[in-house]
């Protein structure tokens, strides 16, 4: 299970003009252990243990198809073969941002729509 902040009245994610507020609460900057910009904090605990099957691919990935996963645990398949355990924070109209996990610490990490092949949430 994850942190699920408060709403706060963040004005978004620098680097996504025009984005939706982003609940937060007390938190940090990129870079510092948790934080991220407009307050969001990383998970409190780290992802499920298991790898689960990758789903059928689409042709691209839809914003909308992947905001229902923010604040959920989170598998992505990536074009080049990368897969990882993320938890998003903010989808925005051609990216998504929020934790990866790193293998023994979640990192603030961004990435384009266009470069995931697949995803699924719990």
């Amino acid at each position: 299970m994850g942190f699920f902040p408060t709403p706060g009245t963040g004005g978004g994610f620098p680097g996504f003009p025009g984005g939706p507020g982003v609940p937060g609460g007390p938190g940090g900057f990129p870079g510092t252990p948790g934080g991220a910009p407009g307050g969001v904090q990383a998970p409190t605990a780290p992802p499920p243990q298991f790898v689960p099957q990758m789903q059928a691919a689409t042709f691209a990935i839809d914003p909308g198809g992947i905001r229902r996963c923010l604040f959920r645990n989170t598998y992505i398949w990536l074009n080049n073969g990368e897969q990882f355990w993320f938890f998003p924070v903010f989808v925005g109209r051609n990216s998504v941002a929020g934790f990866r996990w790193f293998g023994f610490f979640w990192g603030y990490f961004g990435i384009d729509l266009n470069r995931i092949r697949s995803f699924t949430c719990f």
